[in-house]
């Protein structure tokens, strides 16, 4: 269960990597522009949507977390669960992309959705494997 969670932090790490890239190039191109991010928030299009994605990552994502982290201290983790956790971090990255690209709300609703019945499923998982132990 493990890998999963870690491929999903690397996302994170890449998205701020993206983010430092993203805000040298357009939002610290000119002085103005620096002091607007600083006092107002303010900052390009470019920039925003990574940091978007960034504050995304730690909605949704956190429930998965906790979630693989019950699933091996209950030892309820199977290869299904594995598997789940594995399709939840690729929809992330899908999401990720699509979010700091063409940023098509439609794509993005799709694998958000995605992602939510999975963690759903990984959580009902759980909740069946207690109540049967």
């Amino acid at each position: 269960m493990f890998w999963p969670m870690i491929a999903h932090v690397f996302l994170v790490f890449c998205l701020y990597g993206l983010l430092i890239i993203r805000r040298n190039k357009y939002t610290f191109k000119d002085r103005e522009s620096a002091i607007k991010l600083r006092d107002r928030g303010e900052e390009a299009r470019e920039s925003h949507l990574v940091n978007r994605n960034i504050a995304n990552q730690f909605e949704l994502p956190v429930l998965f977390h906790i979630a693989c982290l019950l699933l091996y201290i209950t030892d309820a983790d199977n290869i299904v669960t594995v598997v789940l956790a594995w399709l939840f971090v690729l929809s992330r990255y899908a999401h990720s992309y699509v979010h700091v690209t063409s940023n098509r709300l439609r794509q993005r609703g799709a694998l958000f959705g995605i992602g939510f019945a999975l963690v759903v499923c990984l959580w009902a998982w759980l909740a069946i494997w207690l109540a049967l132990e």
